[in-house]
């Protein structure tokens, strides 16, 4: 089987290898990670809602109890941090976290920074202009995503250097088999986001603003209030998983582009398309191509009986190209009406910020797209950054 994840060809392209465990049958045992790979679309859809799944299985069992061993203590501070955020939780406290979270992230919180995400694209946009060219994922794909946050956090100008350096230490833990390194760093970065935060939460308790944090300590119902550890790794999610993946998906869906000029020259010519293209990037070389899961009660997937105690990969890239569900699903249609793609998850884990990232890549896309924008040229062919679960490519070099 092709399926390896540590191997530099197979995540500069893991689809020849995904359809090779889609022949295999529906759970597929990789010794390798330790895990039963599911890869068609309908498998992955249907376990991301199914409750004998979870995130987490420590609402249900000590680590004993459902034969697993407990993080190193020196780990703590990560484990706190990413285990009371949405992604981690499970309910009934996922269902009460998500809820107190909706009441400040609101549609109209996102409607309300449309305009200066728009200024912001074309700003970077005009600032790589200006410059003949260079690397599109950190003058525009990284910058854009990351100042959106800050703003919808209401983190100071100042300080938004410090946000991306966090994100990327904490994100290698979600990689398979991070070293001790790549946990000292996460660990690190998770002390030092956390502090930051607490300090910015007491400062918005006394001076309360319009940003997204005043609105969290400001949110209740019935059953309270947001604890501020909840309040920090709500803050914490929403920076990690709203840009690492909307940077990912920008550059990706710029390599995509780049080798089928047909597509793109299409998208120049309907601009009306774009979020339609967006949708249809997402889906052709989704940023997140793993999502695991823990087993709490035995499960039957085809004929394979998954017993409790065991870990799921639902393999997101494969069931975007699973052709049971996609037709010709190797080839990007920027045009594709029947796109219901699994790039945001789906469940009750579904992505509580993907209206925002929609936002943020037509508007970044569409910058560069712009009339008053020479095309893009790529300078070099990329290279892909080590790392499979979140997907990207180290620079693309751009000129015009």
């Amino acid at each position: 089987m092709g399926f390896d994840p540590w191997d530099a060809a197979f995540v500069a392209d893991p689809y020849p290898a995904y359809r090779e465990v889609r022949e295999q049958g529906r759970a597929v045992w990789c010794e390798a990670t330790g895990q039963w790979l599911v890869a068609h679309y309908a498998d992955v859809s249907a376990l991301l809602r199914d409750r004998r799944l979870g995130r987490t299985y420590l609402h249900r069992f000590s680590h004993e109890e459902f034969g697993r061993e407990a993080p190193p203590p020196e780990h703590e501070p990560f484990h706190v941090l990413n285990g009371n955020g949405l992604l981690d939780l499970e309910d009934p406290a996922h269902a009460r976290v998500r809820r107190l979270v909706a009441k400040a992230f609101t549609p109209r919180t996102v409607e309300r920074l449309v305009p200066a995400v728009t200024r912001l694209a074309g700003k970077l946009v005009g600032r790589l202009l200006a410059d003949g060219g260079g690397d599109l994922l950190t003058t525009v794909a990284e910058p854009l995503p990351v100042a959106v946050i800050a703003e919808l956090l209401g983190v100071p100008e100042a300080d938004r250097g410090l946000l991306r350096p966090w994100s990327a230490d904490i994100c290698g833990m979600f990689e398979l088999r991070p070293d001790a390194e790549t946990a000292q760093r996460a660990v690190r970065a998770s002390v030092e986001f956390s502090a930051y935060l607490r300090g910015l939460i007491a400062e918005r308790r006394t001076r309360p603003g319009e940003d997204l944090i005043s609105g969290l300590i400001a949110a209740h119902d019935e059953e309270g209030r947001l604890s501020e550890q909840e309040m920090i790794s709500t803050c914490v999610l929403l920076l990690n998983a709203g840009h690492e993946a909307t940077v990912n998906t920008t550059v990706n869906g710029w390599w995509a582009l780049f080798r089928n000029p047909g597509q793109l020259d299409g998208l120049r010519a309907h601009p009306e398309k774009l979020s339609t293209a967006v949708d249809e990037l997402m889906r052709y070389d989704t940023p997140l191509q793993m999502f695991e899961r823990w087993v709490l009660d035995d499960i039957r997937i085809g004929d394979t009986v998954i017993p409790r105690g065991a870990e799921v990969a639902l393999l997101f890239g494969s069931a975007n190209r699973d052709p049971a569900r996609f037709a010709e699903p190797d080839a990007l249609d920027l045009v594709r009406a029947d796109n219901p793609h699994l790039s945001f998850g789906a469940g009750i884990h579904y992505c509580l910020g993907a209206p925002l990232a929609r936002r943020e890549l037509e508007a970044s896309f569409g910058a560069l797209l712009a009339d008053w924008v020479p095309p893009l040229r790529l300078v070099e062919e990329p290279q892909w950054r080590d790392g499979y679960v979140i997907r990207g490519l180290r620079e693309l070099i751009v000129e015009f």
